[in-house]
């Protein structure tokens, strides 16, 4: 397939742009690279995948994979994004690209306005003019806010978010369906659930805490780290991403608009939690990495933070039954390969 691929230089765009071409597609990667962390990381992603010296709006070709080229574009335009769905015949877009993090959508709210609902909406425009077949997008856990049902069912509510970032990732599942309604564009999102493992954010636990052991200083950790989350390693996420973009959009006959569950619709729209279906204390996660990188976390322990749950816990059953989904890898495993590549990535 030909698949436009956005937020290549982002965590899990670089993961999945990979296994895509190592599957034999064909990928277009975008994305602004834009200045939320140190842009230098998302420049050495892109490296990593053979592309080299990115400028606004110039397709480049990898020289690492034949079927990889990639664009740095922002979603937020809109002549551009049209321009470039309209000239490639793209046949699936999944689209990784967003103004990510819950605390920093406190600080700069209209970043996530024209990230995540203009730029989403630009890509659901490019879809339905040119006869895209798939649509996968990148929703979050952070969807069900004050839901204090877990696990966290993609047939429960999740109308009541604790962050603008949050509300922007339901509001992306709204306008999907949307689109799939009027215009039968399948679509298909996905609720990720702390996701960690090589390459990944700075402004995420794992990395962040890495960075702040090996400079010698003092780590916040939130709830006195009773916190638990599903943390998804990289690897299991990319292969249940690519299951997706590799299959059609599981039939949804069973609707029923007496009872409606919002994980499905008669239109061809799907809702699906992606992670490990295995919640782990957050001061777990601190103590394994403190033994892998062979060094001691001096641990500030703080209250709860505004927008912050306590606990995340994913429902995968309905993606296991329609697509194999079956993460399979181990935190003590999946932390040890981060601080491996970690130790690399730093030269220590």
């Amino acid at each position: 397939m030909k698949i436009l691929l956005t937020g290549t230089a982002g965590f899990i765009g670089f993961h999945a742009a990979i296994k895509l071409l190592e599957k034999g597609h064909e990928v277009v990667g975008l994305d602004s690279i834009n200045d939320y962390y140190d842009p230098l990381l998302k420049y050495d992603r892109l490296a990593e995948s053979g592309i080299k010296n990115p400028s606004y709006g110039n397709i480049i070709q990898s020289d690492k994979y034949n079927k990889y080229r990639f664009v740095q574009m922002n979603l937020e335009d809109r002549e551009a994004v049209n321009s470039l769905m309209s000239s490639e015949n793209f046949d699936k877009v999944c689209n990784l690209a967003a103004q990510a993090g819950v605390r920093y959508s406190l600080e700069n709210p209209h970043a996530y306005i024209d990230a995540n609902i203009v730029g989403f909406m630009n890509i659901l425009e490019g879809c339905r003019y040119n006869g895209v077949k798939h649509l996968v997008y990148a929703s979050s856990s952070s969807v069900y806010g004050l839901n204090g049902t877990q696990p966290y069912s993609t047939s429960h509510n999740a109308d009541h978010p604790v962050s603008l970032y949050a509300a922007t990732k339901k509001a992306n599942e709204m306008m999907a369906h949307t689109y799939s309604h009027l215009y039968k564009l399948p679509t298909t999102g996905l609720r990720f659930f702390t996701v960690y493992g090589p390459w990944g954010r700075p402004d995420m636990a794992l990395y962040k805490f890495a960075e702040l052991m090996r400079k010698g200083e003092r780590i916040d950790v939130y709830n006195h780290g009773e916190m638990e989350r599903d943390f998804t390693y990289i690897k299991d996420i990319v292969d249940g991403l690519c299951h997706v973009m590799e299959n059609d959009p599981v039939n949804t006959s069973e609707w029923d608009n007496t009872n409606p569950d919002p994980s499905i619709s008669k239109a061809p729209y799907r809702i699906y939690n992606i992670g490990n279906n295995k919640p782990e204390k957050l001061i777990t996660m601190i103590e394994l990495l403190e033994k892998e990188l062979g060094m001691t976390a001096h641990k500030n322990m703080m209250p709860m933070q505004p927008g912050d749950v306590l606990s995340t816990y994913a429902d995968i059953d309905d993606l296991t039954k329609d697509y194999g989904y079956n993460p399979d890898t181990p935190l003590e495993v999946s932390v040890k390969e981060f601080a491996k590549w970690y130790k690399a990535y730093k030269k220590i």
